[in-house]
């Protein structure tokens, strides 16, 4: 049984003082998930925000429907000039999102302490 997708963004500075939006999923991300996932990209301003952070620390489940929205929305940052590190990922998922070439858009940390040092 899938939970519901949440999602909500936090902005926080890199530390080297830019922007950072982190974009905090909680629950299971499958294909009704569209909204939770790429509605709260897309509802970033894409002038001020070039690092965003996808935070998967609370997502328990991540289906094939939910790797291709994940997948969505990396491609529309790299178009859009923007950097994505994700990072809470469990070792079943950070070696799933190896296998599916995520790594080529976004860099993969173990937790937000370490994403934001590479920023």
């Amino acid at each position: 049984m899938e939970s519901e997708t949440k999602s909500h963004v936090d902005q926080l500075k890199s530390p080297s003082g830019y922007p950072v939006a982190i974009l905090r999923f909680e629950g299971d991300i499958a294909s009704t998930s569209k909204d939770a996932v790429l509605g709260a990209y897309e509802g970033l301003p894409r002038e001020t925000t070039k690092l965003i952070l996808l935070d998967f620390t609370r997502v328990d489940y991540i289906n094939s429907s939910g790797i291709a929205l994940i997948i969505q929305l990396l491609i529309q940052a790299a178009h859009a000039g923007q950097t994505v590190f994700a990072f809470g990922l469990s070792a079943h998922f950070t070696k799933v999102f190896t296998m599916v070439g995520i790594t080529k858009y976004a860099r993969l940390f173990p937790n937000q302490a370490e994403a934001m040092a590479a920023l």
